[in-house]
């Protein structure tokens, strides 16, 4: 049986084109049917169109991605599914912009050797950066909670005008709808801030 060539194209969100590395597959002569695509997070493996190729791939195919990026973001877990895929299964996998990772090129144990210690240093450099940006980003959410910024949705404030309206609403001179309009809220929204002028109402009688 004839060795197959297969791609493998991982984009992070439904809102990032795959076109890009669509276009790289068939550059190089794989046909589109023989393409897989994910469109969800890379930070594990379960994902289901990775694991339906990994059940047809056989011995000798060759499975090509993009950019090690694409292929997963936890080191360990990289290196794990980098060996059972040329070790146990022992397809070859060619990492399109990283010449050096390409075991169709290492058929000796000096060249497999040279990959694995590209494939170690290329991860941890990835993990190292995206240990940076956690940190930067954390740093600058810190930043920002000491300086006063807010995070999350935004308290819902009741207006003069819309007291006004409340007003008029629970004296049954104008319908919920109506009220809406006046205060030119939606339905959810009104009874939020219906719901702070009860409590409101509630407390001061108490008090």
């Amino acid at each position: 049986m004839e060795n197959r060539k297969f791609g493998y194209i991982r984009v992070s969100s439904k809102d990032q084109n795959e076109g890009r590395q669509l276009e790289a597959m068939k550059k190089i002569g794989i046909n589109e049917r023989d393409i897989y695509l994910d469109k969800q997070s890379g930070k594990n493996f379960e994902r289901a169109n990775y694991q339906l190729l990994k059940r047809i791939i056989r011995k000798g195919d060759v499975l090509c991605i993009h950019s090690l990026d694409r292929f997963g973001r936890n080191k360990e877990e990289i290196l794990q599914e980098w060996n059972d895929l040329t070790k146990n299964i022992e397809a070859d996998i060619i990492v399109l912009d990283m010449p050096l990772l390409d075991t169709t090129q290492y058929k000796d144990s000096m060249g497999t050797f040279i990959a694995d210690l590209v494939l170690q240093i290329l991860s941890w450099m990835a993990e190292e950066e995206r240990q940076r940006i956690r940190k930067r980003q954390r740093e600058g959410i810190d930043l920002a909670l000491q300086n006063g910024v807010q995070f999350g949705r935004p308290k819902v404030l009741v207006s003069d005008e819309f007291r006004e309206v409340y007003r008029k609403w629970k004296r049954k001179e104008i319908t919920a709808v109506k009220a809406m309009q006046e205060a030119g809220v939606k339905k959810t929204s009104f009874y939020k801030l219906v719901t702070i002028l009860e409590k409101e109402e509630k407390d001061t009688v108490h008090i």
